[in-house]
C-alpha cells in the first residue's frame, strides 16, 4: 500500500495536522520520531480518497481517534474503513476519551499489536 492516494488531499491533510485535537496531539507526542518500537508514523496521512489520523507504512497500520464528530458518521466511517482495509491496511480505533484519559493503555495496545503482527506486516 505505498503511494496510493489522491494528491488533491495533501492541502487538507496539512490543514488537519495544524488543527489537531488534544487527543491527536497527545498521541502524536508518543508516536513521532520513531518512538513506538522504532517504527515511523505520520499524521493525517492520505490513503486512497481518505485521510487517516496516524499511519505506519512499514506495518500498513492506521490508527484512528474517534471523537464526538464521529458519532453521526458511524456508517460512513465503516464504509471508509472497509475501502482502506481492501488495500491491506489494518485499523486500530480509539475514542477521544480513551486517548485523553488512559494514554498509557492506548500505547500498550498499539505496542502489543506491533509485537504480535510486525513479522507478518513489514512492508505490506
Amino acid at each position: 500500500m505505498k503511494g496510493n492516494y489522491n494528491p488533491k488531499l495533501i492541502p487538507l491533510a496539512r490543514k488537519l495536522r495544524k488543527k489537531g485535537t488534544f487527543a491527536e496531539v497527545l498521541l502524536w507526542t508518543h508516536l513521532k520520531g520513531k518512538q513506538m518500537q522504532g517504527f515511523r508514523f505520520t499524521r493525517q496521512k492520505p490513503i486512497g480518497e481518505y485521510i487517516v489520523d496516524f499511519y505506519c507504512g512499514k506495518l500498513g497500520l492506521a490508527i484512528e481517534i474517534d471523537g464526538i464528530t464521529h458519532d453521526d458518521k458511524i456508517e460512513s466511517d465503516e464504509i471508509r474503513q472497509k475501502k482502506i482495509e481492501s488495500q491491506g491496511v489494518v485499523f486500530l480505533r480509539f475514542t477521544y476519551d480513551e486517548v485523553k484519559e488512559n494514554t498509557e493503555a492506548v500505547l500498550e495496545i498499539i505496542s502489543n499489536w506491533i509485537d504480535e503482527n510486525k513479522d507478518d506486516r513489514i512492508d505490506i
